[in-house]
């Protein structure tokens, strides 16, 4: 397992951001990060498209000095009905709510 600082994960996930938000077409999006229950942590997007909002994030593991590593390469989505998981790409989880979700 390898453990990265939450900042150096926070810059690249900030870097794509505008890729992201033009590639899908969405109205909005930004950062999402959630503390677990003991070790656990949480980080993905929040985004909005055609009036609905959603959150992909992926579980990550926190260490003793704050650093962070995947818990399982597996992404989540959130809803207001409810989530599905087990998406293996950030990619596959964006598809299947713009093009599969929202249609």
């Amino acid at each position: 397992m390898t453990f990265e600082s939450r900042n150096d994960i926070l810059q690249s996930m900030i870097e794509s951001l505008h890729p992201l938000l033009d590639q899908y077409d969405l109205d909005d999006i930004g950062i999402y990060e959630e503390e677990g229950e003991g070790d656990e942590y949480y980080m993905g997007y929040t985004f909005r498209k055609n009036g609905k909002v959603f959150m992909i994030n992926m579980p990550y593991v926190k260490n003793r000095h704050g650093e962070l590593a995947p818990k399982q390469q597996e992404w989540t989505i959130q809803e207001k009905e409810g989530e599905a998981k087990g998406f293996q790409s950030l990619d596959e989880a964006f598809h299947t709510v713009t093009e599969e979700w929202l249609h």
